[in-house]
């Protein structure tokens, strides 16, 4: 069963999800295809590469993701297909990618396919379905360009560890308005080694870390660890961000006794 997904910025209004759909069904009526997000704001490759970072583990082996941010080709950035943990992904080389993964692709193809209309506007649907269609049918990836040694990087700020001090930062803001922060548990528990701390932003200070948004009243803010071990802040049934004024890039520090 092959299985294209799809992640864009197109929203739901326009003709564009539509369009790629129907090629990808034109070209491979079999295929499964799944939405992960067209909600992503419009151009911002971060959020992209959080959702899908968040996403692919989940998907089987064979899997072909095509993201559809940001996705036109220059002589800095490139269109290309990649192969990591036995799946597959197509988009455009702007630094994207290097936000997704934390160890190299087996293997990266600077795409020569060509498009498939005279419009170089809607390259998703016009080359990126073509690439994935000849992946999902397990065909070798290196016939579609120019083997690659890298990626364009993009660097994202890493939270910086002192002596008695995490500094994070806020780094995406869900549906909810819940607000996640780049520093994990793994970092978290290293840093700590058993002493008392405060999470503190916005003149605000947390001193406990709960497993779920229901341990605290309705109404009031809790921090915890969520599914992707990123740290969270939450109002148990409000939101976070608009009540407590936070948004991405915030810093949030965690400091040790």
């Amino acid at each position: 069963m092959p299985i294209i997904t799809l992640t864009s910025d197109w929203g739901a209004k326009d003709h564009y999800i539509g369009a790629v759909k129907g090629t990808i069904i034109s070209q491979m009526p079999e295929a499964t295809i799944i939405d992960i997000s067209h909600d992503i704001a419009p151009f911002n490759i971060k959020e992209a590469a959080f959702i899908v970072r968040n996403s692919y583990k989940y998907f089987p082996e064979g899997t072909v993701h095509i993201i559809g941010v940001n996705t036109e080709e220059s002589d800095k950035h490139s269109h290309i297909a990649l192969k990591i943990n036995g799946q597959y992904f197509v988009g455009c080389d702007n630094g994207l990618f290097t936000l997704i993964f934390d160890t190299s692709p087996d293997i990266i193809v600077e795409l020569n396919i060509v498009h498939d209309s005279d419009y170089f506007t809607f390259s998703s649907r016009d080359r990126f379905v073509k690439v994935a269609v000849h992946l999902a049918m397990g065909k070798n990836i290196e016939e579609l360009g120019t083997i690659r040694d890298s990626l364009t990087e993009m660097l994202l700020f890493r939270p910086v560890i002192e002596q008695d001090v995490i500094k994070g930062m806020v780094i995406y803001i869900d549906n909810y308005e819940n607000v996640i922060t780049n520093i994990t548990r793994p970092l978290f528990e290293k840093v700590r080694n058993g002493r008392s701390f405060k999470i503190v932003f916005r003149g605000e200070e947390l001193k406990r870390i709960f497993e779920s948004y229901s341990e605290v009243p309705e109404g009031e803010v809790v921090a915890l660890f969520g599914s992707n071990d990123h740290l969270e802040i939450v109002i148990n049934n409000g939101n976070a961000s608009g009540l407590l004024g936070l948004n991405i890039d915030d810093p949030v520090r965690m400091e040790f006794g």
